[in-house]
């Protein structure tokens, strides 16, 4: 009976825990009866971080959403976030379903865990080479001001930003504008060259009559035009911060000057002192800069040829136009009167010329401070210069070769210790120490003028060139040609030896210019 009755309590109280428990499942919040319907019970992952339970998942993506717009909101600015959504789901008879509300929390605090750098309004700034990032339309103002500044002490020009009417997108670029521009109307600032105030007054100019016929004191001096020499572009976006510079740095980058190579033509009648002057540039800076055309001071300078020197210049290109006066002594061009039977070597002065004086105002062009045209726009000429007048051939002169191949240079020209009995102390030539029998060929194409023994040289052979030069072959084993003979550059003419007062076997060449022995260092091309 007592067991029979402990079977009745037991079974009892299993069905009022039951009972219990499926009350709390439909009552207790939280929980839901779930239908065996397939998936039914969902977690919603952001970035791989669970961010809560639900029950239904359609309104997770629009909980993303919100989600990013409160963060975004929380910081001024545009923020990149990096939020991907998963939904993985299955079936369960009963589940802890977290609220929206609850979800959309934890969804905000995982993304403000993985938000890239916020990105900041930018304008950026392209100029030729050079770009920079400002935060400010009106920086971007205030650096191209900044760079013209330089060139525009008085600060008659002004930079503007505007559309870029070939564009489709919203890029917007600079323009210079001057005074009158800015006022609309003509006026009349005190008038300067060069930051120099002059005393020329400035009179109102009768439209009809052209510049070179007005009074000079008609004129108004100083800078008439500044502009950049490569189109500005300037782009609106949003930049991280840290690509963003400060607008003092970009003007010292814009506004600071460093050193830039630039090339230099070389002209009929150039020295090296004349071009180092005319370019600012040391005598050995220019050595060191083109050492494969400048060995030394002496070198022979070749027309056309280029040079390389620097020259101070900031990062962005300013172009101007001053208007000045000035009362000169000038020179006239020079006249060249061409001879075509004789070489661009030889000249013959006529005239002796005369230097004149002028009244002018003339337009000068800058590029920075590199002055690259000069425009005479009124002259009035007090004293009339005399040009210098000049003839001069044009013909291209022969040039002058290695007569052998190979060799080891033994004597160079000059003061030497006499090497053997009979020898000079002062070489008039140079030696190239080379076995018996090696092929010397002609310098430069002309006339055989002696062609056998020559005493201290041995067999030797001499050979008159068209410029007036002569070349001349010592030391030879064996003579190939015959005086009166013709012969062109790089004609097989004789073969080496070691004849007459010599050391060793090798080839003895001299070139004579006006009869006289000449470093053939000097001349050979090869």
């Amino acid at each position: 009976m007592k067991k029979r009755t402990h079977k009745k309590l037991k079974f009892l109280f299993w069905s009022v825990t039951v009972f219990t428990l499926y009350l709390c499942m439909l009552f207790v919040p939280g929980y839901e009866p779930l239908q065996s319907t397939g998936e039914n019970y969902f977690h919603i992952y952001v970035n791989d971080t669970l961010v809560g339970n639900l029950a239904d998942p359609a309104p997770a993506e629009h909980l993303l959403i919100e989600a990013r717009r409160s963060v975004a909101r929380e910081k001024a600015g545009m923020l990149f976030l990096t939020a991907s959504l998963r939904i993985e789901g299955e079936e369960v008879l009963f589940g802890d379903v977290d609220r929206p509300e609850a979800v959309s929390e934890v969804m905000k605090e995982v993304l403000r865990g993985c938000g890239r750098e916020k990105l900041e309004p930018s304008y950026t700034v392209k100029l030729g080479d050079y770009m920079a990032n400002l935060s400010s339309q009106e920086e971007v103002r205030e650096l191209l001001q900044a760079a013209i500044t330089r060139y525009d002490p008085s600060g008659t020009f002004r930079v503007e930003l505007v559309q870029d009417p070939l564009r489709t997108f919203t890029v917007l670029t600079a323009r210079v504008t001057g005074e009158e521009e800015q006022a609309g109307e003509e006026s009349s600032p005190a008038s300067s060259c060069g930051g120099v105030a002059t005393e020329l007054a400035t009179f109102e100019a009768v439209e009809e009559t052209p510049e070179s016929e007005l009074p000079f004191e008609a004129f108004r001096l100083g800078v008439t035009e500044v502009n950049f020499t490569k189109e500005v572009e300037i782009a609106e976006g949003y930049l991280p911060a840290s690509q963003i510079i400060l607008l003092s740095d970009a003007v010292e980058e814009v506004t600071k000057e460093e050193e830039k190579p630039s090339e230099y033509k070389i002209v009929s009648g150039d020295t090296l002192s004349e071009i180092a002057m005319k370019l600012s540039t040391p005598i050995d800076t220019l050595i060191a800069l083109n050492p494969d055309k400048l060995a030394d001071a002496n070198a022979i300078l070749h027309i056309d040829d280029i040079l390389i020197y620097t020259v101070p210049e900031p990062e962005v290109a300013v172009q101007r136009v001053e208007r000045c006066y000035y009362e000169e002594v000038y020179d006239a061009p020079v006249v060249y009167i061409p001879r075509d039977d004789w070489y661009t070597t030889e000249t013959n002065l006529i005239q002796q010329p005369s230097a004149g004086f002028r009244k002018v105002v003339v337009d000068e062009f800058y590029v920075n401070d590199v002055l690259s045209d000069r425009v005479i726009v009124r002259e009035e000429v007090v004293m009339e210069a005399v040009p210098k007048i000049v003839e001069r051939g044009t013909k291209i002169p022969p040039t002058y070769i290695k007569p052998i191949s190979g060799g080891r240079l033994s004597s160079g020209f000059g003061y030497r210790s006499r090497p053997t009995r009979g020898a000079s102390t002062y070489h008039k030539g140079i030696d190239w120490a080379t076995p018996v029998g090696t092929s010397v060929y002609a310098s430069s194409g002309g006339t055989v003028s002696k062609a056998g023994w020559g005493s201290g040289y041995g067999y030797v052979v001499y050979i008159d060139h068209p410029d007036g030069k002569q070349t001349r072959y010592g030391h030879l084993s064996k003579v190939l040609v015959t005086v009166g003979q013709s012969v062109s550059q790089g004609q097989l003419i004789a073969k080496s030896g070691n004849t007459g007062v010599s050391t060793g076997p090798h080839i003895h060449f001299e070139i004579l210019v006006g009869g006289k022995q000449v470093n053939p260092l000097n001349y050979i091309s090869q």
